[in-house]
């Protein structure tokens, strides 16, 4: 991946996009070709040396039976939005400014390993829908469905682990604008409603990230 210097995701950055509960994209290199799959994960930062991301597909899905050749990848993908050259203060200051796209993702290697014992895909399903319900009024558990039926389910689908060997990841997030800039940004992605997109351009910006300690402090 391409990745300027100040669009460079720091570590603790990277943790948060692959602890958000989302879908990515599994891709292995096959004897049948590349395959490709969008499926819910979830994060294990404890496996391994640099985490696990674990999955689940369709037991029909032939990806998990064909053998990945070499390493596997999943690209996790941020909030996203285009971004207007008329939120720039600089566009009234010179009127050199062009539209761009602002977007967080994450390419994750690792070794593919296939689950097909009840016990972990039952663990799994569990440990991602606790996930993905954390915070909901009311939130569904595994345990509101008859167990039989849960049985059935988990046999319908087999488990997949990405243990991580390397993380190449890009936040670009109009870190290289002004802060007056920014403050457009920021002020048009929350008219339109992205106020995802709005948080990690606010979380980005170079100011708030000296604050935190993930760069440096300019010289006084």
């Amino acid at each position: 991946m391409y990745i300027p210097a100040h669009f460079a995701a720091s570590p603790d950055s990277v943790q948060d996009l692959l602890g958000r509960p989302a879908a990515a994209n599994l891709i292995t290199a096959t004897p049948s070709g590349m395959l490709a799959t969008l499926l819910p994960f979830i994060f294990d930062p404890a496996a391994g040396e640099h985490g696990a991301l674990h999955g689940h597909l369709a037991r029909n899905n032939p990806q998990w039976s064909e053998p990945a050749l070499g390493e596997s990848l999943v690209i996790v993908q941020g909030a996203d939005a285009y971004i207007s050259p008329s939120w720039y203060a600089s566009k009234a200051e010179h009127g050199r400014v062009v539209p761009t796209w602002n977007y967080s993702t994450a390419h994750v290697y690792g070794n593919l390993f296939i689950h097909d014992d009840p016990a972990w895909l039952a663990s799994h399903v569990r440990r991602l829908s606790d996930h993905n319900e954390a915070g909901s009024e009311h939130p569904w558990s595994v345990d509101d469905a008859p167990e039989r039926y849960i049985a059935g389910q988990l046999r319908a689908i087999v488990g997949v682990e990405l243990l991580i060997t390397r993380i190449e990841a890009k936040h670009k997030l109009s870190q290289n604008r002004p802060d007056a800039d920014i403050d457009g940004v920021v002020t048009g992605l929350r008219a339109r409603g992205q106020r995802a997109s709005a948080a990690d351009v606010e979380k980005a910006r170079p100011q708030a990230r000296r604050q935190a300690g993930d760069l440096p402090q300019p010289p006084a």
